[in-house]
């Protein structure tokens, strides 16, 4: 089963994602592969992410591509529209989904084999708050291994 982690009331997922993605990048893989992250979710928020990975810190680079750019394979972090776009894509493994849509994606079951970690970010909105809401109370029904970080709670 795959671990599930919802990080939810989310002031600014942009920034959030970036954070989140440095911190997974120095982390040690398990196997010690080199860490892989796939972020995706809707294109204004994907093209933001990637103005942002960019810019967000002085001192960190986290390199990062569009899943179909040449050098893509290489790249630690991958930005994806739509998942079904690696449906045909040989990566060299899968470690980490960021999950930033609001709806259940088609081929769930199969997504979470092939990611053995996924996580989720769900702003404040109060409509990304009921889907997400939704989301967690299916992937409970499908028995995976949940856990809530609520970042109403965080330190500011």
């Amino acid at each position: 089963m795959a671990r599930i982690d919802f990080h939810s009331h989310v002031s600014d997922k942009l920034l959030y994602c970036c954070r989140l993605s440095r911190k997974i990048l120095a982390s040690t893989h398990p196997q010690g592969l080199p860490r892989t992250i796939v972020i995706t979710g809707g294109e204004q928020d994907l093209k933001g992410l990637d103005d942002l990975l960019w810019t967000f810190s002085k001192t960190d680079f986290l390199p990062h591509a569009w899943l179909h750019q040449e050098g893509a394979h290489e790249t630690p972090i991958l930005l994806v529209h739509h998942l079904s776009e690696l449906d045909n894509q040989a990566l060299a493994h899968q470690d980490v989904l960021l999950y930033l849509h609001m709806e259940v994606p088609l081929g769930l079951d199969a997504l979470l084999e092939r990611f053995p970690r996924w996580i989720e970010v769900v702003t404040t909105q109060e409509n990304e708050l009921k889907a997400g809401r939704e989301r967690f109370k299916g992937y409970r029904a499908l028995g995976h291994e949940l856990h809530h970080f609520d970042q109403s709670k965080a330190a500011t």
